[in-house]
């Protein structure tokens, strides 16, 4: 006899604005937790679908700012939808642009970085709410992880709560509802980061090449915080997907 109480596979939608900014490894280590990944690309005429029949959001980053509206209409749509998240308690994981987008969306404020140019690899320190948070705790102290953004979170929504600081950006990481910004990019490899060097401008790229040279040197502790945030992401993913209704514990590194 077949169990009807069986559970399915958690679905995860993923929103890629850019198509230099796709889910890479990020997307490899969420499917070996088990969960479905289904990506659409605004940029390339696809519509942002609804949030029914998914158990998790993803928003990558991209080249736009989150007040280019008027470039790229579809935006617009993508905060629409990160509102909806925040009100549903759907798990939601905003990334350097998204996670300005969600800021965004809910009563933050974002603008072009009065600090300039951040790229490289950024130390993100945990504050002290990151203590009990079932997306952060326990994760590397500082966390090391790839960045490249000139825009910035100047301000959070109301609501929200401070998770990670940095010392260029005071914004990396928070959470708002189910909903977490991180304002680096925790799935991106070394030679993706090396393939953004076009995008930057040119009195940048010296700077941009010992980046890519220290990133490679220290891809091993990035990428053993990245993953874990990718497993832990996914475990709170497939809780919504069981039908639970609190935020699963972290269970460590």
């Amino acid at each position: 006899m077949t169990d009807s109480t069986t559970s399915r596979r958690p679905r995860l939608l993923v929103i890629q604005p850019d198509v230099k900014a796709d889910l890479e490894r990020l997307g490899e280590w969420i499917a070996e937790e088990g969960v479905d990944v289904s990506v659409v690309r605004p940029y390339d005429g696809d519509d942002v679908p609804s949030l029914d029949n998914v158990d998790g959001l993803v928003v990558l980053g991209g080249g736009m700012g989150a007040m280019d509206v008027h470039e790229f209409p579809w935006l617009e749509g993508i905060k629409e939808r990160l509102r909806e998240a925040v009100a549903t308690e759907l798990p939601t994981l905003g990334i350097c642009l998204g996670a300005q987008l969600l800021a965004d969306a809910t009563g933050g404020h974002v603008r072009r970085g009065e600090a300039g140019l951040e790229s490289g690899v950024v130390a993100v320190d945990w504050a002290p709410a990151a203590e009990d948070d079932p997306l952060v705790a326990g994760l590397p102290r500082p966390l090391l992880a790839g960045a490249m953004h000139f825009d910035g979170i100047v301000s959070l929504p109301e609501d929200a709560v401070l998770l990670g600081t940095g010392e260029k950006y005071r914004h990396q990481v928070f959470r708002l509802s189910s909903a977490w910004g991180v304002q680096f990019h925790p799935e991106i490899s070394p030679a993706r980061f090396e393939s953004w060097r076009s995008l930057i401008p040119e009195e940048h790229r010296s700077a941009y090449d010992s980046q890519t040279e220290e990133f490679k040197s220290s891809d091993s502790a990035v990428k053993e915080g990245s993953k874990a945030l990718a497993e832990r992401f996914a475990n709170i993913v497939r809780t919504r997907a069981e039908g639970g209704g609190a935020l699963p514990a972290n269970t460590g590194v």
